[in-house]
């Protein structure tokens, strides 16, 4: 899924954002010969299509949105788990307390930290274990800072429950909300499921009442949106999301678990 969404982000910036080539490589790390490809691939594809009578859009996207052949003979597996990063963070809470109560000569070091999950009998080494607590601390000093929004930047969507009485039953139904990050301007439907066809629909209704297309839409972490977590932090798009970026020209992001100030 990885491959396709670099096709998402390289088509959008060059398309939409009017980016060349040598800044999407830059911004993205993506290799410069790769985005060539891509927007080749595309322009392509996009002529074929044209030329055919019976072809549109949304067409020319699903072509687009291939799964990629990966060789994954090479590919090595990860040994940062959630119960390691667990343990890593036992042992920081350690070395709070003793700083606290004036023991911080008993502190552990970053090479004891390993020994101690060695010990445990987990497979890791010195430099995942240094970046791991590096990362730790960084986030225990965050700062949130408000952000402000342009109109047509980002919009957020999000699925919710209404309960009804109808013909005297109680009801629920699923409502599906936008809510703009400028204006706070917010819209949604109600549909009996969260169904794909549903979201896409909703997307659609939105899009035409606004006339247009929100620079970057923000999702939670609903199963229409979400493939698959890839870790505790990284997410998968699913394929008709990525479809449905690049038919409508809006870049996504997801927002991160745990984090309730991401959200509007």
């Amino acid at each position: 899924m990885i491959g396709l969404v670099d096709k998402q982000k390289v088509i959008i910036s060059y398309y939409r954002e009017g980016k060349t080539q040598r800044q999407i490589a830059r911004e993205t790390g993506i290799n410069r010969k790769t985005v060539r490809r891509y927007i080749r691939e595309y322009e392509k594809k996009k002529n074929i299509l044209l030329c055919s009578k019976d072809s549109d859009n949304y067409e020319l996207i699903a072509d687009i949105v291939e799964k990629p052949k990966y060789d994954t003979s090479s590919r090595y597996k990860v040994k940062l788990t959630d119960e390691i990063i667990s343990r890593i963070k036992f042992y920081l809470k350690q070395n709070e307390e003793k700083r606290a109560t004036g023991r911080s000569k008993q502190q552990k070091k970053k090479i004891d930290i390993l020994e101690a999950l060695w010990s445990e009998k987990f497979d890791i080494g010195y430099t995942t274990v240094c970046n791991a607590i590096t990362n730790i601390d960084r986030k225990q000093r965050e700062a949130y800072i408000r952000q402000q929004y342009a109109p047509g930047e980002s919009a957020e969507f999000d699925w919710g429950e209404v309960k009804l009485i109808i013909a005297g039953k109680l009801k629920i139904l699923q409502m599906s909300v936008f809510t703009t990050a400028k204006g706070d301007y917010r819209s949604g439907d109600l549909y009996h499921s969260q169904k794909t066809e549903n979201f896409l629909d909703t997307h659609a209704n939105f899009f035409s009442e606004v006339g247009g297309s929100y620079k970057e839409m923000v999702y939670d972490n609903t199963r229409v949106a979400v493939a698959r977590f890839v870790g505790r932090y990284e997410k998968e798009p699913t394929e008709e999301l990525l479809k449905l970026s690049l038919y409508y020209g809006f870049k996504f992001r997801f927002c991160n678990n745990y984090r309730a100030n991401e959200k509007g």
